[in-house]
């Protein structure tokens, strides 16, 4: 078929229909040729730059070796869609699945109840970018191409969450034979069983794998991807500040999955699991796909993006910046990160681990709610309005008020740090299923205060029927007998579990059911839902000189088997004297 090369400029913009929801941003990496660079410039074939279109497909060459193919029209075919990624040509290489689109959720023209209709634009900008725009319903969707760069600039904006599926993400659908090494908690390559609900597999030795297993915290990673056997190529996504997701820098959701077809790369936009604010809409997320070497990706500077006329754009000089002198009352076993979050944007900010000085920029202008956190628990609140061009500058937050640890406790199990992670299979829950031979038992001997120890005496994870009744016991002199107040706190629960104690023939109230996600948290590599701290006065008269058991029982009004039982992830134990 004879194809139309535009013109490096002047381009007049093309449309037509289709759909598909998704995001990305990025900029120009170091210079090099094509192979072992970062992001590749401009080459020895930079010349071959441009835009053509065919009846199917508009194509953008990079210039540098990589050839990009963007499905103009709805084709019949279930698994593709108008705006996807048709193909992904590197160094003469595919690494587009062709049975399948790389795209918004299932496809534009799936992203919203009873639209199917999408259009598909490209105009060149300039002498050296290329510009696609997607739109379906109330979203809008870019891709952008520089010349001589193996990036792929991305852009999702939507003034209405899409409500076909309630999240919005980009998957890329890359053959897993040309790229399969991504990680392996997902790959799910050699499993034979199905552990739970259809996304959770096991393999014959017993190891559980599933996409959902990928996650991290969102502050811990600037970038995700999968690189070949060869080690010569990897592709990558590398995020934005992620001020358009929900659920804060702990936010933990699904970034991949290995199949015995795929390599599904998955970049989260926003996501409903696990999640505990409202989805935020009405701002342009912004992330690219990095094309390399294989080592590190570098999204570059990615400002040229303010020239482009993209919707929900928003520049250096639209935005504000918050400075903190400091925090007190730190704990200095601890890393603090300082939030920022209002229905618009969220933000965060690290700590100095010395003085607890913390910068937050290039945040849109509103007021936020402040929280100041010690590993994952919150120590301090307030609020601050940001706005354009400004900066806001905050004295030292004292942060020692709002910390349980500075109770001095008669004893104490575990840590006040808003994590398991100290408890038993601590270090496991965000990898592996509950059930995986690589746990330890999930029913300990009694814990003993002062002979056990939180790592292997106390379970994480508590459920109604796995580990229902825990029993702590501990001694008391006649001198300690007092008025004490037991501390319960959790980080997440499921299905209204709850714990309910019992300290000898002492039985409080049932406790009210903690506000949690709605969806499973526990067994999909997450104990990250609302810290919730239960206190219980106990009087002096229910305590003895001696032996004293406390019984912690998991309670809900709803039921479940095993691991999707009613449950709660712990944070810690304690027992204080009455404040």
């Amino acid at each position: 078929m004879q194809l139309t090369r535009f013109p490096v400029a002047g381009m007049a913009a093309l449309a037509l229909t289709t759909g598909a929801l998704m995001t990305a941003c990025g900029g120009a990496p170091d210079a090099g040729l094509a192979a072992g660079t970062k992001s590749v410039r401009m080459g020895a074939v930079a010349d071959t730059f441009g835009l053509t279109e065919d009846a199917n497909f508009y194509t953008i060459d990079t210039g540098a070796g990589l050839v990009l193919k963007i499905r103009r029209l709805d084709n019949g075919v279930s698994t593709q869609s108008a705006g996807d990624i048709a193909s992904m040509v590197y160094n003469g290489v595919q690494y587009q699945d062709q049975s399948r689109g790389s795209q918004v959720n299932s496809g534009f023209d799936y992203l919203y109840t009873g639209v199917s209709a999408v259009n598909v634009a490209a105009t060149t900008v300039g002498a050296d970018v290329v510009k696609v725009t997607v739109t379906a319903g109330n979203l809008t969707h870019y891709y952008i191409v520089k010349r001589g760069v193996n990036n792929v600039y991305m852009g999702t904006y939507f003034t209405t969450e899409p409500n076909t599926l309630g999240l919005a993400r980009f998957i890329l659908r890359i053959p897993i034979s040309a790229l399969p090494n991504g990680p392996v908690p997902s790959d799910l390559r050699g499993t034979t069983s199905t552990v739970e609900s259809g996304d959770v597999f096991g393999l014959p030795n017993g190891e559980t794998r599933s996409k959902h297993y990928s996650n991290m915290r969102l502050k811990d990673w600037q970038y995700i991807g999968a690189t070949n056997n060869a080690g010569g190529v990897g592709m990558w996504v590398v995020r934005d500040n992620n001020e358009g997701n929900s659920g804060g820098p702990f936010y933990r959701s699904l970034l991949n999955q290995g199949t015995s077809t795929n390599q599904e790369i998955t970049y989260i936009v926003n996501y409903g699991e696990a999640q505990t604010e409202a989805l935020r809409t009405s701002i342009l997320n912004q992330y690219t796909l990095v094309f390399n070497n294989g080592g590190v990706p570098d999204a570059g500077d990615t400002s040229f993006l303010g020239s482009l006329g993209l919707t929900g754009y928003v520049g250096a000089a639209g935005r504000g910046r918050v400075a903190g002198v400091g925090l007190s009352g730190m704990d200095p076993a601890y890393e603090y990160t300082v939030g920022f979050a209002n229905g618009t944007a969220q933000y965060w900010a690290r700590a100095d681990a010395g003085t607890g000085h913390f910068d937050s920029t290039g945040m849109l202008p509103g007021t936020y709610t402040l929280k100041v956190y010690k590993n994952e628990y919150v120590v301090a609140t307030q609020n601050v309005t940001v706005s354009a061009g400004g900066t806001v500058a905050l004295n030292t937050i004292d942060v020692a008020a709002g910390d349980p640890s500075k109770a001095v406790a008669q004893w104490r199990i575990g840590d006040w740090d808003g994590t398991p992670t100290e408890f038993i299979n601590g270090a496991k829950l965000t990898t592996m299923h509950p059930s995986d031979v690589r746990m330890a038992s999930w029913v300990p001997p009694d814990y003993t205060v002062g002979t056990s120890a939180a790592a292997t005496g106390f379970p994480a994870y508590q459920w109604k029927d796995v580990n229902g009744t825990l029993t702590v016991r501990f001694k008391l002199k006649q001198s300690e007998i007092a008025n004490y107040q037991l501390r319960l706190g959790i980080t997440a629960a499921y299905a209204g579990g709850r714990p309910k104690p019992q300290i000898n023939g002492w039985i409080p109230a049932n406790p009210a059911a903690s506000t949690q996600p709605s969806t499973r948290t526990l067994t999909v590599g997450t104990y990250r839902g609302n810290n919730t701290l239960y206190t219980f006065n106990v009087p002096a008269s229910e305590l003895v000189v001696g032996d004293n058991v406390l019984t912690l029982t998991a309670i809900s009004g709803s039921s479940g088997v095993k691991y999707l039982s009613p449950g709660y992830a712990w944070d810690a134990v304690d027992f204080i004297k009455q404040p």
